[in-house]
């Protein structure tokens, strides 16, 4: 059994079931369905009293407690999953996690995931910390991202890991494409809050961020009140004349959840394809071609790849550095726009 603690923010929807759905933590898994069920069962309290309808209206600040039992989980199961493993030893996996692949199990998907994939490879060897549904897993990258992840075999390495990333000393480069060219001479990005260029023409991004009021699936960007988000861009490439997309470097000093993709549509540069974060804006047809202008509308995830990840590592003090090539539907794309370079 474990307990669910959060407050409930400003501006709460005028049903019970709705402001726990937006305000619950990300990491509890909770949909609205199951928050239902357990407003049934009694095991919702707002200030101490016990919820009787998810109807009834709650105010900013009400403070919530949420009893979930465990035993309703089910087991994870390892499954003969191909890995594309890049370093292995007694103490931390890394692995190059192809597109579409979740990290973990959730409510939605039971099975398929790269802790079902790891459990038949690893077998027991995995660090417990993260319980039944996330032995070993230290990081994450979404769904639809590509690339690089460490994995803790052992209690010790998870908590060396875990410090590492804690501190920001991890090195994430991203590989990205983007709608227009992030950089000084984009007009829109003046008075953007929280953009600003450092030398080199690097585009620094800090923000706060925190799920999104409405829609439980998005992140949404904050100036207080949320997690504090720092994301560095690099413009590699331009495509287009005049230059209409382009590829990014993209530096992480922080991992929030879809960071990245929610501080570049900050910015008004989406990736292409995202369907989430308005990846799927109209490109201009004229600038790019028709070729690689039908190649960007039917590119169908984030054009996002974990290309490099570098860290230290937890037993022996010796930096690992690691670097995964860009994955074939992401190098075709790369392809098509190539022969727009500006």
């Amino acid at each position: 059994m474990s307990l669910v603690q959060f407050a409930i923010a400003e501006d709460p929807p005028n049903r019970l079931d709705k402001a726990l759905f937006r305000d619950a933590p990300e990491q509890a898994d909770l949909s609205r369905t199951r928050l239902g069920k357990l407003i049934e069962q009694g095991a919702v309290r707002v200030d101490g009293k016990i919820a009787e309808s998810p109807k009834i209206k709650v105010t900013a600040g009400a403070q919530i407690e949420i009893t979930l039992h465990a035993a309703t989980q089910i087991a994870t199961e390892a499954e003969n999953i191909p890995l594309e493993v890049v370093y292995e030893d007694a103490h931390l996996i890394v692995v190059n996690k192809p597109a579409g692949m979740v990290v973990h199990p959730a409510p939605g998907t039971p099975s398929g995931t790269l802790v079902n994939a790891l459990l038949y490879h690893c077998a027991e060897t995995l660090s417990g910390i993260g319980g039944e549904r996330r032995p070993g897993i230290v990081h994450r990258i979404d769904k639809d991202t590509s690339g690089l992840l460490v994995v803790a075999k052992t209690d010790k390495a998870h908590h060396h890991l875990a410090d590492q990333f804690a501190a920001h000393s991890v090195e994430r480069l991203y590989q990205a494409l983007c709608f227009g060219v992030p950089e000084t001479s984009d007009p829109r990005l003046r008075g953007i809050r929280g953009v600003n260029f450092e030398p080199g023409n690097i585009m620094k991004v800090t923000t706060q961020l925190a799920r999104h009021k409405t829609d439980r699936q998005r992140q949404a960007v904050l100036f207080e009140g949320g997690r504090h988000a720092v994301t560095r861009v690099r413009v590699a490439q331009r495509f287009g004349t005049p230059a209409a997309a382009a590829r990014i470097e993209c530096w992480l000093e922080t991992g929030r959840t879809h960071q990245i993709r929610v501080h570049l549509a900050h910015t008004g540069h989406g990736l292409i394809g995202d369907p989430v974060y308005g990846g799927k804006r109209r490109i201009a047809r004229k600038a790019m071609g028709e070729h690689a202008s039908d190649a960007i509308g039917n590119f169908s995830r984030q054009a996002l790849h974990a290309s490099i990840l570098g860290f230290e590592h937890p037993l022996s003090g010796e930096k690992l550095r690691f670097e995964a090539p860009l994955p074939d539907d992401f190098s075709k794309l790369l392809s098509d726009l190539s022969n727009t370079s500006a």
